[in-house]
Formats: structure tokens, C-alpha cells, sequence
């Protein structure tokens, strides 16, 4: 039978009710600027379960202080964290969807203010601090100057693993069913895989094995303190985008996929791009990256499924998407942002409606 976008999709012991999946998305709104979840990331992340998606995920949340993109993003760096997120995951799971959380660190691209107030870099005494990095090579600013920044030693890279560790320990005591290692977006994990900006000549750099190696050993951390029966996703950028020097690209993602499978993870959240101001968006129109994804999925080799993100707008895309065995999971942004019950309106358009039931309290509007 072929599978469409209302088709139950089953990962370990964990079933999402549906092919969709309300993708991270920040929301730069921690109040005190101390990383706690507030009721707008409750409102926010509810909403989408309430509209039906399968899996709701959240916003990239940092495991340590320094790997906020901004002052205001969330993190799960604590135990009073993952306890303010707890009754997030709770009200999602209540729902029918399946609570998703995506464990974050910013490295050089952290300490900036948020997209509507400039998103400029923050020095120190302008609430910002210093930056992790994998190599001396800050992100490129223009004519203003980048935050601080230290290039990761051993003892940098042990306490990043550990810090994925114990913030998947939090996360899984809130209630959430999914944890997604965040190796996307020219992040740290995406740093120490790309060439652009990995100039390393340790063990974490270099070869292909050495730049992945990170992400492996954070998935590996992450997948030892997650249930063997609930799934771990890792998103990653399918290539910079960069062209005329070596950096990453799509052959390298499947060899990663097939890494990452063995280092347990179950399934890959195909992204793109974000690793440095050098990157040439081809085109940013519909399924613009899903090609991406079509290629990792024909040339895995492990039976790690693969979510593809990135225009994916309408309900046809969406279905279309995992009809024609581009990936398992369709991963809207975007769309989600514009219609919090985007599932429900496609269940209508696509003649699906008894497969995404709408609650009793909206049943008037539909």
C-alpha cells in the first residue's frame, strides 16, 4: 500500500498519527532572558497539536548558557528548565500529537540579538558573551565586530557532549517523546562537520570521520539516555552551499545518515545551508529543499528514515512528498506559522477528514 501524508508513521515504539511534523522554529520570547519556557511557547506549541500535526516540535533549545542564538532563547540547561517545559509536552501529548524537543547549540553564531531588533552581534557588556567555536574563524559581520570567541579545546568538547547528555535526561523527565540532536544551520555541531569552518588538525578534524565525529558522539550521548523505545532524530544542513571550495555537500549527508544510524538515531531532518555569509541560495521557492532529501533517501544505505524540510507549503505538496518516497515525514515551517491547523485544513483538501479528526471545541468552524 502506498503511504501518503495521513499515513500513521512508526519510529521504535513511537507513533505520530500522521506524516506531519510542525518543524523547530525560534520564537526568541524567554522573558527574563534566562532560556524558561513561557505561556507564549505553550500557546505557541499547543496550537499546532490542537491544528493537528503529528509530531510538534520545539524551537531550537539550547544545553548550555552559551549556546542561545539570542538572550532570549529557550534552553534546557537546568532542571527548573525542563520543568517549565513540562507542561508543554504534556498539553501536546494530550492532544494526540507527539511532543518533540530539538536539543541546540548555537557555537559562533550565538550572542546576537533577535531577527526584529537587527539580529546584530552582542558584545559582553551588551548581553551577549563569548562564543564557541570549532577553529579560530568567527562569523563575518561586516563592519560590526563578532562576539568573543574561544576555539574548543578537549575539555570544550567533552563538556558539550555531556551537556546534549543531561539535557536529554531533562527532557525526556518534561515528557517530551523525541529528541532531536540540532547538527544544522552552520550551529556548532554543523561547524565541526563542514570544511568552511572546521580547520582542525585533531581527531575532530580533518577527514570525513573526524568532522563527524562530534555529531556522532553527541547522537551516541543523546541515544544512551533515550528510551530503546522512543526515536532520536538529527537534523542536518545537506550542503552550505557554497561552491568553488571544499565544504559540505549531499554525498557527504548520506554517508552521515548511514554514521548517524549506527550511532542510533532513527531519523534525519534534511535542512540546508546557514554555515557562512559565503552561501548562494540557488532558489527559495516551493520543495526548494527537498531535493536534498530525495537524494539522501536513494542513497542510504541504513534504514534510517528522512524528513524533508523547506517550501513545503500546501497539503498536495506535503502528500506528494511521501507518496513518491522523497522522505517519510513532511516538515513544514513556514506554512505552520501562517496556519496553526495546517493538518486539519489538508485532511479536508486531500479528502482525508476522518483521518485527522477535528476536537469537539472547534467543531463549529469546521
Amino acid at each position: 500500500m502506498t503511504e501518503d501524508l495521513f499515513t500513521p508513521l512508526s519510529l521504535r515504539e513511537t507513533e505520530a498519527r500522521n506524516r506531519v511534523m510542525v518543524s523547530p522554529m525560534c520564537q526568541y520570547s524567554c522573558e527574563d532572558r534566562d532560556g524558561m519556557a513561557s505561556n507564549w511557547h505553550l500557546v505557541h506549541l499547543g496550537s499546532r497539536a490542537v491544528g493537528g500535526a503529528g509530531i510538534v516540535m520545539t524551537e531550537a533549545t539550547a544545553v548550555e548558557p552559551r549556546g542561545r542564538i539570542s538572550p532570549e532563547d529557550l534552553g534546557i540547561w537546568s532542571d527548573e528548565h525542563g520543568e517549565a517545559l513540562a507542561p508543554t509536552a504534556e498539553f501536546i501529548a494530550d492532544q494526540g500529537s507527539v511532543p518533540a524537543i530539538q536539543l541546540a547549540h548555537a557555537g559562533r553564531k550565538a550572542a546576537t540579538s533577535r531577527p526584529w531588533e537587527g539580529h546584530d552581534p552582542l558584545q559582553p557588556d551588551e548581553g551577549g558573551w563569548e562564543v564557541l567555536a570549532p577553529s579560530d574563524y568567527a562569523w563575518d559581520y561586516g563592519d560590526q565586530d563578532s562576539p568573543p570567541l574561544k576555539k574548543a579545546d578537549q575539555d570544550d568538547i567533552e563538556g558539550v557532549i555531556e551537556s546534549f547528555r543531561e539535557s536529554a535526561e531533562r527532557a525526556l523527565d518534561a515528557g517530551f517523546e523525541v529528541a532531536e540532536v540540532h547538527a544544522a544551520h552552520g550551529y556548532l555541531l554543523h561547524e565541526f562537520l563542514s570544511p568552511v569552518t572546521n580547520h582542525r588538525e585533531d581527531d575532530y578534524g580533518g577527514s570525513f570521520e573526524n568532522r563527524a565525529r562530534l555529531v556522532r558522539e553527541v547522537t551516541e550521548a543523546v541515544r544512551e539516555v533515550w528510551p530503546e523505545d522512543k526515536p532520536v532524530f538529527v537534523r542536518i544542513s545537506a550542503t552550505d552551499w557554497i561552491e568553488g571550495q571544499e565544504s559540505w555537500d549531499p554525498d557527504q549527508s548520506a554517508r552521515l545518515a548511514d554514521v548517524l544510524f549506527e550511532a542510533g538515531a532513527d531519523l534525519l531532518d534534511v535542512s540546508a545551508g546557514g554555515a557562512d555569509p559565503a552561501q548562494e541560495v540557488p532558489h527559495s521557492g516551493p520543495n526548494y529543499q527537498v531535493p536534498y532529501a530525495e537524494h539522501i533517501t536513494e542513497r542510504k544505505e541504513s534504514a534510517i528514515a528522512i524528513g524533508a524540510v523547506g517550501g513545503i507549503e500546501t497539503a498536495e505538496q506535503a502528500d506528494a512528498v511521501v507518496r513518491n518516497d522523497r522522505a517519510d515525514l513532511a516538515i513544514l515551517a513556514r506554512e505552520h506559522l501562517r496556519d496553526p491547523y495546517f493538518s486539519l485544513h489538508a485532511a479536508d483538501a486531500l479528502d482525508q477528514s476522518e483521518e485527522a479528526p477535528v476536537p469537539d471545541q472547534y467543531l463549529r468552524g469546521f
